[in-house]
């Protein structure tokens, strides 16, 4: 459907961004949307995992998401992961997300608990509910919430008018055939990992929504395009050169968004801090593996771009 053209593309997941002290910096946010409007990606996925959500408060993530709104504008995409493990916290974000404009709102389900399905359900559509203006994202990643979407979910979920599409992040690339079979033609289905964007893209997704997509957005809009162009034995050349730089800024002792800071840092002179703990920080032996993983996303832009 047209009006889900929006979602379609390259949307790579917002990182926190803090101050020396810790503290969430609106400048940096800005800083950092700006960046992502001058790189030409479709929008960008608010206070997900890669904003490091579950280290924030509801005020910290409604500062972060007005920030990115007041530079957005229209010029993006936007959004807002609204999840937190309680209902009543959810339901206040996900009211501040629609008062701010933004396109959606997401939500993993609720995690530590077991919840039966309806209870998932009833907690997803109680937060589509507080934003009934705004569409719903689902957001299944069974490996870090501990639940699985399933199709008899899914089936609920779409009795939903608002739920238009799954942030699919579990790793079989078969899981996005299934929902997107069951969605049908006006359902968005986003592939998650990000090793395998091409792979998903390939399967049915429409477009994705990553963690390493806003440290090298050039690679993965190029790769978008190849496979919008059916270019798959150069879309995978591309993929392989991604996937080796991921697996090099996961090869640190700290947080691989920890490296992704100091990356944007080297390549864009872009400082938006370091991350929240009890994530950890890079340490000194880490700089190398930035310093050299950063030099393999330049080498690959020249290649690829």
């Amino acid at each position: 459907m047209e009006r889900l053209e929006k979602y379609k593309g390259v949307i790579p997941a917002f990182y926190a961004c803090y101050n020396e002290d810790g503290s969430v910096s609106p400048e940096r946010v800005r800083a950092l949307t700006q960046y992502h409007i001058d790189k030409g990606v479709k929008g960008v996925y608010v206070c997900g995992s890669s904003g490091e959500c579950i280290y924030q408060s509801v005020e910290e993530r409604k500062v972060t998401l007005e920030n990115v709104m007041a530079v957005a504008k229209g010029k993006l995409t936007v959004i807002a992961h609204v999840a937190c493990n309680n209902t009543l916290d959810s339901v206040e974000l996900a009211k501040h997300a629609q008062s701010v404009g933004v396109d959606a709102i997401a939500a993993i389900p609720p995690i530590y608990f077991r919840l039966p399905e309806y209870a998932i359900a009833q907690y997803w559509n109680t937060i589509s509910a507080a934003a009934p203006d705004t569409d719903f994202i689902i957001y299944n990643i069974p490996q870090l919430a501990g639940v699985a979407l399933t199709m008899g979910l899914l089936a609920t979920m779409r009795e939903n008018p608002k739920v238009i599409g799954v942030k699919n992040s579990s790793m079989p690339v078969q899981d996005i055939q299934m929902f997107k079979a069951a969605g049908g033609k006006d359902f968005i289905v986003f592939n998650g990992p990000d090793e395998q964007f091409i792979s998903g893209r390939a399967i049915g997704a429409e477009g994705g929504i990553g963690g390493t997509y806003g440290v090298m957005p050039e690679l993965f809009l190029k790769a978008d395009a190849l496979v919008r162009g059916n270019s798959f034995e150069e879309a995978r050349e591309v993929q392989y050169a991604i996937d080796e730089i991921i697996y090099k800024m996961c090869s640190a002792h700290g947080n691989m968004y920890a490296v992704i800071k100091e990356i944007l840092r080297i390549n864009e002179d872009l400082n938006i801090g370091s991350v929240r703990e009890p994530l950890p920080a890079l340490i000194e032996s880490d700089l190398p593996i930035a310093r050299e993983a950063a030099e393999m996303i330049r080498a690959a832009l020249e290649k690829y771009c």
